[in-house]
């Protein structure tokens, strides 16, 4: 059998008879390089785009989690405000009447203190409601000594009294404060619903 003879196809003859490249290594080496930056900016170019695929979608399942909680934060507030609003109108409407009755006396007295400083010769005026007449009276005999004279006025509600010294008048109201107090608890409530 014949030797097969393979061409050969990178080099050719030079005009001494010796075989030459076809190509120079310098332009080898250069083509080399040159792939190799080809490649490497073609994987930088699919890392960053990769890479900002994942921010995005990163940043989306991010405002749908906090979007979530949001609404699971409402949610609770909601559901603990309902669950203790039954709780905060009954002590609006049993606790703070009897809180602003024990305090209508001390707050008549640190009301009349300034006052009574500067004016200690005038006899002292209070009109107040006969409900609450023993309890203010002993308080404010004892703490001052002044002079007193008391006027019933079964008109005034409870919490409200009106302190005289001659022409001068100033008003206890723990009535309205109570009343203001409630108003703002249930518009609270109701604002929330």
């Amino acid at each position: 059998m014949p030797i097969v003879r393979l061409e050969v196809f990178d080099t050719a003859p030079a005009q001494d008879g010796s075989l030459q490249p076809l190509v120079e290594l310098t332009a080898v080496e250069e083509a080399k390089v040159s792939s190799f930056e080809q490649g490497y900016s073609a994987g930088w170019d699919d890392a960053a785009a990769a890479q900002q695929g994942d921010q995005t979608r990163i940043r989306a399942d991010l405002a749908r989690n906090l979007q979530s909680l949001s609404f699971t934060f409402q949610d609770a507030r909601s559901h603990v405000l309902q669950s203790i609003r039954p709780l905060m109108l009954e002590m609006i409407n049993r606790l703070l009447p009897e809180v602003a009755h024990e305090a209508l006396a001390p707050t008549v007295l640190e009301t009349l203190m300034p006052i009574a400083d500067e004016l200690s010769d005038a006899p002292l005026t209070l009109v107040l409601n006969p409900a609450v007449r023993s309890q203010v009276e002993d308080l404010v005999a004892q703490a001052t000594g002044l002079p007193m004279v008391i006027e019933e006025e079964p008109s005034l509600p409870e919490g409200q009294v009106y302190i005289r010294f001659g022409t001068a008048e100033t008003k206890v109201d723990l009535a309205q404060v109570s009343a203001d107090i409630a108003a703002a608890v249930r518009a609270f409530f109701n604002l929330n619903t």
